[in-house]
């Protein structure tokens, strides 16, 4: 494990801030749309809390989700080295090579530098690269000129402000030191600075103590609230959250409430197996939130994407419909783009709010904030700000597959993308699973893929995009976007795509939600 002193935890920071101030510049030349000769260092990693990042079945294939910024090699003058915790099977990265537009793939191969640890433990890549500085001196000799480079990441900590320190190139990504910001705590503070609705509850909790002080004082300011959410500062994609159902009736008197709400903590429900006691000992490392469960008739969990960039203009990226499942319901399985016209226009315009205070903090590149919509009787939407996630996320690739795949933009004011003159939309999951799928090679998915056509057309610019394919053959899962000219297409892509997965496997059907009823509105039991 590489850990830093104090001091040297210092110097890091200064020669991080010196690093950062050339990232204008080069950011700008990049986006220019000019031939700039450059080099992209993509690091996939998951550099989040071991033991939120267990709760990931096979999470070092998660590194292959950002092979759609090989993109990037559009540029005839632009090189990309890219970096995996183990290699990455040729045919995968000649699958993205081949949808390249303009740019022979043997001119693109050229240009890209594969790099692995091959470490295949569960712990974050950028910190299995620091470990082995071998490997990072062959990063920077393929870097060539440092004035000419940068560092991508899925998310920034320490580990990748130190990587990019020792590489000498700025990190296009989060200042560690702003991270509490997108903590659960720190962003329901930042909800309620930026004057956004949130739900009432609490924060920065350590101990079982503060987490019954919260639930009883919930109780006294929501009567008849029936449950309450209990989630990990640190924890992503639902996996650190239990949900609380309050005892019914609740005691009137304070200590036989007390006593009641406190043996209720004895049935939480799980988004991922966890035992009380273990989740204690995380909240004492991490912090914690408790607040209330929102319900309506009408539930939904849109999120907003949004990008700082290095000059600090504020950009619109995307909306989606979350798609939320597992235990608990807070599990998030996949996404529709873009989010329901009922309520786009009224999450853009709250997140906008928060991204301006994100940009006077000194926040930079991609970040998302989730969203819970909910309305009675058929009345106006209205939405609650639940966390903000300053890094990449589960909705980042499948937008930069509709952007690797097209020529098209986002129009900031409608949320709509449109390419060739349509307005393009998309289902996509990290999860379309099942256990006949394991033993796949990716040599045989892509046989698969040709036989019967589930590809992507340039013509139409529609079809079917993979990632993961890594993860087949151990864990039987693979990531998919499917882009359509309607929201219909794209369903229908992604139903026929299970089918022929099922059919080719000999499988009865996949461990996935039917696209078609995905969206419709839930009563209650969305988070």
């Amino acid at each position: 494990m590489v850990t830093l002193s104090p001091s040297a935890h210092d110097e890091a920071r200064q020669r991080f801030g010196a690093l950062q101030s050339r990232l204008v510049d080069v950011w700008e030349a990049v986006v220019s749309g000019r031939p700039w000769d450059h080099t992209s260092v993509i690091v996939p990693s998951l550099s989040f809390h071991p033991k939120e990042l267990a709760k990931i079945a096979g999470a070092p294939f998660y590194e292959e989700r950002l092979l759609f910024t090989l993109m990037r090699l559009r540029d005839p003058r632009a090189r990309v080295i890219y970096l995996s915790s183990q290699p990455i099977h040729p045919e995968i990265v000649d699958y993205y090579l081949q949808h390249l537009i303009g740019v022979p793939a043997s001119h693109a191969r050229g240009r890209l530098k594969m790099l692995c640890a091959y470490d295949a433990s569960s712990r974050p890549l950028t910190e299995k690269i620091l470990e082995r500085p071998r490997l990072v001196e062959r990063i920077r000799q393929a870097i060539g000129d440092p004035g000419r480079g940068y560092l991508t990441c899925f998310n920034s900590t320490r580990l990748e402000r130190a990587l990019a320190v020792e590489l000498g190139i700025p990190l296009n990504g989060l200042d560690p030191e702003l991270l509490d910001l997108g903590s659960k705590s720190g962003c329901r503070r930042l909800f309620r600075e930026a004057g956004v609705d949130l739900p009432l509850g609490f924060e920065d909790l350590t101990g079982d103590g503060e987490i019954i002080d919260s639930l009883v004082e919930l109780s006294h300011q929501r009567p008849g609230l029936r449950t309450a959410v209990i989630k990990l500062d640190e924890s992503f994609a639902g996996a650190g959250n239990a949900l609380y159902r309050f005892p019914n009736p609740l005691p009137e008197a304070p200590e036989p409430r007390r006593a009641a709400i406190t043996a209720a903590l004895g049935s939480l429900e799980w988004s991922a197996e966890e035992a009380y006691e273990v989740f204690l000992r995380t909240l004492g490392e991490m912090g914690g939130i408790v607040e209330e469960y929102l319900e309506a008739e009408e539930v939904r969990s849109p999120s907003v994407q949004m990008r700082i960039e290095p000059d600090g203009r504020l950009q619109m990226v995307s909306t989606h419909d979350q798609v939320l499942g597992g235990t608990t319901g807070q599990t998030y399985q996949g996404c529709r783009f873009p989010a329901d016209d009922e309520y786009r226009q009224l999450i853009q315009d709250e997140a906008t709010k928060v991204g301006r205070l994100l940009r006077d903090r000194g926040v930079i590149s991609r970040f998302a904030i989730d969203f819970v919509v909910l309305r009675d009787g058929g009345g106006p939407w209205r939405a609650a700000a639940i966390e903000i996630n300053l890094r990449m996320g589960g909705t980042t690739p499948p937008f930069l597959a509709l952007q690797f795949l097209t020529g098209g933009d986002l129009d900031p004011a409608t949320g709509q993308f449109n390419s060739q003159g349509h307005a393009k939309y998309y289902y996509a999951t990290d999860s379309l699973k099942s256990p006949s799928y394991k033993g796949l090679l990716p040599e045989d998915f892509i046989d698969i893929l040709t036989l019967h056509g589930l590809h992507f057309r340039p013509s139409t610019e529609t079809g079917v995009l993979f990632h993961m394919i890594g993860a087949l053959s151990e864990f039987g899962k693979v990531g998919v976007t499917c882009i359509g000219n309607s929201r219909a297409e794209a369903d229908e892509l992604f139903r026929r795509t299970a089918e022929i997965l099922d059919c080719e496997t000999g499988s009865a059907a996949a461990e996935t939600t039917p696209a078609a009823g995905l969206f419709e509105s839930r009563p209650g039991r969305i988070e």
